[in-house]
């Protein structure tokens, strides 16, 4: 074991990165340092008995209580680790443009200084694919050679965009490689996706026209990339060719948005009613009126704002947003190892045992 090589998740707490802890020791080649904010790693009683703790208890992984906001505080953190995954960001629905800059920019700044510092080798970073996304014009399989558009939709994309930025400047072959990952809308055991639904009931309503395209991926498929950007890093071709570069990654199965949320409910056992459409202007309307009432009167008062509402949130559900992975598939070898079929029936099947 102590042959094995270091690497570090950051926010290795968070959702998808819990996947990607669990996949990077079962890979035999890791020894994984989780860096989070918590002051201990609270495990649920499936990661306790299971891999993870098994992990934790024999030392191939260990838990750092971490900010990557404090660049003391992190460097310590990444000390002796050879590649980074950079998977830490604040919750999207948090449209604080402040904290998404702190943790987004400033924390990913704080990110590329210490690799340098501790002489990591490989840095990938979590990106999203909305960074192409302006809010405005839907999109349909859209490769990295779109630009980042003007506006953004939500201060998440936007800050993510200028870490993004950042991530591929600081690529140097003979110093620090690295690489970002754009995932579509990350589905999967545990995701708060499907909880928001459970949390609702059954959704029969659809904003909009109900026609608008989305690629979902399958959790395990975006571990899957991030691990296929790191082994494609480490050889000479890989670093030249993907080194300080982007990539989308989906389960390369575009579907009707409303349908998909639909299916997973079907499958939750809750019946297909009939589907009621609310106009996207009418509720557009209401979170404008949300917003001057929050920005003018409410935060005076300190009430919070609600999540659902948002004219973000609406924009993201009525247009379609598709991706071209091809360069994905080409340059990094990746392949959705997981179809969309078979992620839904493991999601729904975590919840249905959930529940028992």
């Amino acid at each position: 074991m102590a042959s094995l090589r270091w690497c570090a998740v950051t926010g290795g707490r968070g959702f998808m990165a819990r996947h990607l802890v669990v996949v990077l020791l079962r890979s035999g080649g890791w020894r994984v340092r989780i860096i989070d904010l918590g002051p201990e790693a609270i495990l649920e009683p499936a990661e306790k008995d299971g891999l993870l703790g098994a992990a934790l208890r024999d030392g191939r992984a260990v838990y750092v209580s971490a900010d990557i906001c404090e660049l003391s505080e992190l460097t310590e953190a990444l000390e002796g680790v050879d590649t980074v995954f950079h998977t830490a960001a604040p919750d999207p629905n948090n449209n604080d443009f402040q904290l998404h800059y702190k943790v987004n920019v400033e924390g990913t700044r704080n990110v590329i200084q210490a690799c340098h510092t501790c002489k990591v080798t490989k840095l990938i970073y979590t990106s999203s694919s909305g960074v192409v996304f302006d809010g405005v014009h839907g999109q349909v399989g859209v490769d990295e050679s779109t630009p980042y558009p003007d506006t953004f939709a939500d201060a998440y994309t936007q800050t993510k965009a200028e870490a993004e930025k950042l991530v591929m400047r600081a690529n140097d072959i003979n110093e620090l490689l690295t690489c970002c990952i754009r995932p579509g809308s990350i589905f999967g055991p545990g995701d708060k996706m499907v909880a928001t639904l459970l949390s609702h009931g059954a959704m029969m309503f659809i904003i909009g026209d109900g026609k608008n395209c989305v690629d979902f991926v399958y959790v395990e498929n975006v571990v899957h990339g991030h691990v296929c950007a790191e082994k494609t890093l480490s050889t000479e071709e890989g670093a030249k060719k993907s080194g300080g570069k982007a990539y989308f990654i989906t389960n390369m199965e575009p579907v009707n948005m409303w349908n998909f949320l639909y299916t997973i409910l079907e499958d939750l056992g809750y019946k297909r009613r009939i589907r009621l459409r609310i106009p996207s202007f009418i509720l557009m309307m209401i979170t404008y009126i949300v917003d001057w009432v929050y920005n003018n009167i409410a935060s005076i008062y300190r009430i919070q704002k609600p999540v659902m509402l948002s004219s973000a949130k609406i924009k993201y559900v009525t247009l379609s947003r598709t991706f071209n992975c091809n360069n994905a598939t080409e340059q990094l070898g990746y392949k959705p190892i997981i179809s969309l079929k078979d992620g839904v029936k493991m999601t729904t099947q975590f919840y249905k045992q959930s529940k028992e």
